[in-house]
């Protein structure tokens, strides 16, 4: 695609496929419809300004989020977060991991672990070092607590401790983007 779309066409080539995606991410048609109207305003918008846009296809995904999210943010959901169980907790991170090693590869999927990536990368690094560090060598790279406390010279029931708070914290920094994938 020229780096000038053409509204039309794009309208055409995306309008079902974009409008897919924005309703699995919200509640009524009708809060599809209008985020859907509102990105391919701002497409004009942009169309106006002369202003190429590189990737068509990711800057209208990129959009179509981000009118999302302030939908949701106008609406204030009841955080989600507070009711899930400790076992829930686990159960939120394996699945936001089950997504991220995912075989999906079709460029919308790709786009969403990207971001995924990104959130937890951030999430990561607000941890305290000796919690980032447990919950990295047992959830990411699959090293038992019998090793990691024979690597660190801590007790195994210091390390799950760490983990549970690193788990904890990790819940909460991340339930918004786990609701969405539900959504997804």
């Amino acid at each position: 695609m020229s780096s000038k779309p053409n509204i039309a066409e794009v309208v055409k080539e995306f309008s079902s496929q974009l409008k897919g995606f924005i309703r699995k991410r919200v509640k009524s048609a009708d809060d599809a419809e209008d985020i859907l109207q509102d990105v391919f305003y701002q497409l004009a918008e942009v169309d106006q300004l002369m202003k190429p846009i590189e990737q068509i296809s990711a800057w209208l995904y990129t959009v179509a989020r981000n009118r999302i999210t302030d939908l949701y943010r106008k609406k204030k959901p009841e955080p989600l977060a507070e009711f899930y169980t400790e076992n829930e907790a686990e159960e939120m991170l394996s699945e936001i991991g089950d997504f991220l090693t995912s075989v999906d590869n079709s460029p919308e999927a790709e786009y969403l672990k990207s971001l995924v990536w990104s959130e937890l990368e951030k999430a990561l690094k607000e941890l305290p070092e000796e919690q980032r560090i447990v919950f990295e060598l047992n959830e990411l790279d699959g090293m038992p607590f019998k090793e990691i406390a024979q690597l660190t010279g801590e007790t195994q029931n210091t390390l799950i401790s760490r983990k549970r708070y690193a788990v904890l914290y990790l819940r909460e920094r991340l339930s918004d983007l786990y609701d969405e994938l539900l959504n997804y």
